[in-house]
């Protein structure tokens, strides 16, 4: 993709419920897109297919020759999708799982340098990972061979390869899906036409007719996603927009994010001071119907009302969360927004209404959307460290008080809100001003 140009992810739906013998063609797709996934999760999912998965040919392939497709009665444009699709979900576990053991191996305070050194170089170096698991020789190109035979010379291999073979067992997830309602969809297996789209089925030359809420026609890759209990699907698209440059977009900003105020400013300007009100109704709304739901299970099996009304709040919250960053950048015209790694809600705890509101936080949605909308506007988003940052006095550095969302300094006597110097020290730290701890 172009580098003046980023991906985004538009959706499209259907204008009037899809009748149910459609939506069961449909589901059929999705439940043999299922099938296959589960199929190539099964068979190459394991340390034995390690040198296959990359690039992945070599599955195609073998996926090819299996009969599976045959079995199924599957039309080749989805079979290969969902090939890949699995395949790429392959490769993202073991990426997971090689950051978790090399977290694990930094921290390992019983290994020496060299030990993690060595246990480091196997987990980047992909041959020499495959073939220590598979309890295979080492076989490396010349220079990467000799780096491998002066770093083995220093440790004791073979205890070494033993504990990655063990925490591989222990830390690499099976994957599966139960995901039967969605699938993805190539160029040839779809026609815009009709104020609407048509969807190639299991049938020979069939297709299914959906009308749309919208007159857009893409050629790209889709991905649908069906609702039986609606009668109705979400089509995402992805596309490549421009990026924008503005050059009246100069000013650095520090930013907090909270939960009650969705950001403040460097400045005192504050964005969202609506969100708490609208996430307080959504969590206390999803609490109260969870009780209801497990006391009257027997009585009251149905959720369909409860997930419209929890889609309406969802996308009520989002519309709020959208149009206070579009706000926040216009009004702000930023050139860098300094902000600081948003934190995990703590679980458990004595107050169990509080923790339930803070599992519901849209902190995850905030940041993805900010990041989206920043790489827009070609606006950069500079990442500080954060310990300590709210509790540090923006003026004197030094340790200072919280109270009723007011900080106080004792060296200074600075008193300003918690956000807003928080927000402050975030600035100065993403502009190397600041302690970095």
């Amino acid at each position: 993709m172009p580098s003046d140009k980023i991906c985004k992810t538009v959706h499209q739906y259907n204008k009037t419920p899809v009748s149910v013998e459609d939506m069961q063609k449909l589901l059929d797709i999705a439940e043999d897109f299922k099938k296959v996934k589960n199929y190539v999760y099964g068979r190459f999912g394991g340390i034995g297919s390690l040198s296959k998965i990359y690039p992945g040919y070599t599955v195609q392939n073998e996926m090819t020759a299996s009969g599976y497709r045959e079995k199924l009665g599957m039309p080749a444009v989805y079979y290969y999708l969902a090939v890949f699709d699995a395949l790429g979900d392959i490769k993202s576990q073991w990426t997971r799982t090689k950051s978790k053991i090399v977290k694990l191996v930094n921290k390992n305070e019983g290994f020496t340098d060299e030990e993690k050194h060595y246990l480091r170089f196997l987990l980047k170096v992909s041959n020499a990972f495959e073939a220590v698991l598979n309890q295979k020789p080492v076989e490396l190109t010349a220079k990467m061979g000799k780096q491998y035979r002066e770093l083995a010379e220093q440790v004791d291999t073979e205890r070494l390869d033993r504990y990655l073979c063990r925490q591989v067992r222990k830390y690499h997830a099976k994957l599966h899906t139960d995901a039967a309602d969605v699938f993805s969809i190539a160029e040839r297996a779809y026609r815009y036409a009709d104020h609407g789209i048509y969807i190639s089925i299991k049938e020979k030359r069939k297709r299914v007719f959906v009308p749309l809420t919208d007159n857009n026609q893409y050629k790209c890759q889709l991905r649908i996603k069906l609702y039986p209990d609606g009668n109705r699907i979400e089509i995402k698209v992805p596309v490549n927009v421009s990026v924008k440059s503005h050059t009246d977009y100069l000013n650095q900003v520090g930013v907090a994010v909270g939960f009650y105020t969705m950001m403040t400013t460097d400045e005192g300007h504050r964005y969202g001071e609506e969100l708490g009100r609208y996430q307080s109704e959504y969590s206390d709304w999803i609490r109260e119907q969870t009780t209801i739901y497990w006391k009257n299970k027997n009585d009251n099996p149905g959720r369909k009302k409860y997930q419209a009304k929890k889609r309406r709040l969802e996308e009520q919250l989002h519309s709020y969360i959208n149009h206070e960053l579009n706000r926040f950048l216009l009004e702000e015209k930023p050139e860098s927004v300094y902000i600081v790694k948003l934190p995990k809600p703590r679980a458990g705890g004595a107050i169990k209404k509080i923790n339930h509101s803070l599992a519901q936080w849209q902190r995850g949605y905030i940041r993805k959307r900010l990041t989206q909308k920043c790489a827009e506007q070609s606006v950069e988003i500079v990442e500080v460290l954060g310990k300590d940052i709210s509790n540090e006095c923006s003026v004197c550095g030094a340790i200072g008080t919280k109270s009723d969302g007011m900080f106080r300094c004792p060296a200074c006597g600075y008193l300003e809100e918690e956000k807003m110097n928080t927000a402050r020290n975030v600035k100065k730290r993403g502009q190397g001003d600041g302690v970095l701890f």
